[in-house]
């Protein structure tokens, strides 16, 4: 289950573990509107980090084309990991 803050909807996957994470938020972007959406896996390791936002910004690159993901992480270098993959609609914050 995600944690929801309806008025920014933004989500916190409940799970630590990135494969549940990935599921958690996948199935969120499935069965919501959700054309724009931030996502908090601060607490989240680099590498983890880097894994469920490619995961997930390319789930939701394919539902929503023109959509975009804010990642909220907590270092720099998630974003410039996954720059070079080209994910267009996500932006990483800190």
């Amino acid at each position: 289950m995600l944690n929801l803050l309806p008025q920014y909807e933004s989500l916190c996957p409940t799970s630590v573990v990135p494969a549940e994470a990935v599921a958690e938020i996948n199935s969120y972007i499935e069965q919501n509107a959700c054309e724009t959406l931030s996502v908090d896996i601060s607490s989240m390791n680099i590498i983890d980090a880097c894994y469920v936002s490619t995961l997930c910004s390319t789930t939701h690159y394919i539902k929503y084309p023109n959509g975009s993901i804010n990642w909220r992480v907590s270092s720099d270098y998630v974003r410039e990991f996954n720059k070079d993959l080209e994910l267009g609609n996500s932006s990483y914050i800190l």
